[in-house]
């Protein structure tokens, strides 16, 4: 089939470069210099497994949204804020019948997908850890499953994700995942960006963990208190991220070190958004968003 990625990153590259390895014909839409290197030389994808260069005919760029045209599948993979906009642009050029799947940070972009455009907007829950190592170069630190929510055609999706070495599977408790995922993001990112430090070494600083608990706690009330189903162990789930990608800095490090505008505000600053509409205190979250946002300010002049 033809998948179209767009918002071509370092999530969205990865796995549409597993797809295009499987056979599939896939179109990565994204910024210009990233989509000259992979024209040019083909898309660098490095696992810890194998390390190649993926290209035509099978994968090709562009920096068109109507690129999308004629593509079964969409993975959706734009920065949160920018949902809305980027639904608009490859909305005109899209099938009736094509899937568009939200492989986003945050827990509301799909219902603000949906807003945007007529085709059919499954969400998914994504546990990668990934970079891009320079333009047309991906770098794959570990796991790569997906989650997503029942659909028309979510189950042959799955199929064919599995079948392109991307373990995948269908449920429908999807809410309840991206909050379990959205507590990890609370606890790591923002305190990764402020020191620049990977997840392993981050919690070996002192007072880290007890800092990591407080806005996990936030977290579950916030999300206990808007009705989600959480799973049982995302306590356990938090600490398992630092011994599984010890080496990773997350991606608001990433955003941060680069002096780009992260996803904060759809992170803790959406824990503390819905903590003040459902009367659930964040005081740790809100701190966290905060010095965020400052350096963010810092960066662009604004202070």
């Amino acid at each position: 089939m033809k998948v179209a990625v767009m918002g071509a990153g370092a999530v969205g590259c990865y796995y549409g470069a597993m797809l295009a390895r499987a056979g599939h014909e896939v179109v990565l839409i994204g910024r210009a210099q990233h989509v000259e290197a992979v024209e040019r030389d083909g898309l660098r994808l490095q696992t810890q497994q194998f390390d190649e260069r993926v290209g035509r005919p099978r994968l090709w760029a562009s920096v068109d949204p109507a690129a999308v045209a004629g593509a079964q599948l969409v993975l959706f993979c734009v920065k949160s804020p920018d949902t809305e906009s980027a639904g608009a642009s490859i909305g005109p050029h899209l099938a009736a019948d094509t899937l568009v799947l939200t492989l986003q940070n945050g827990v509301d972009n799909a219902e603000r997908l949906r807003g945007a455009i007529a085709q059919e907007v499954a969400a998914a829950v994504v546990y990668v850890a990934t970079e891009m190592a320079g333009p047309g170069h991906v770098r794959h630190h570990g796991r790569g499953e997906l989650v997503i929510e029942p659909s028309s055609q979510s189950e042959a999706m799955a199929q064919a994700l599995a079948a392109a070495g991307v373990p995948t599977e269908v449920s429908a408790n999807v809410r309840g995942a991206l909050w379990a995922k959205l507590i990890i993001n609370c606890a790591y990112n923002a305190l990764s960006a402020i020191s620049q430090l990977p997840y392993g070494r981050l919690v070996a600083g002192a007072g880290v963990r007890d800092c990591m608990r407080d806005v996990v706690a936030e977290c579950i009330a916030v999300a206990q208190a808007d009705g989600v189903t959480l799973p049982p162990d995302v306590g356990q789930a938090v600490h398992r991220i630092a011994e599984s990608m010890p080496g990773q800095y997350s991606s608001t490090a990433q955003d941060v070190a680069r002096g780009k505008r992260s996803e904060i505000d759809h992170l803790n600053g959406l824990v503390v958004k819905r903590g003040e509409a459902l009367g659930v205190a964040t005081p740790a979250n809100r701190l966290l968003h905060t010095l965020v946002k400052l350096i963010e300010d810092k960066a662009n002049g604004v202070i």
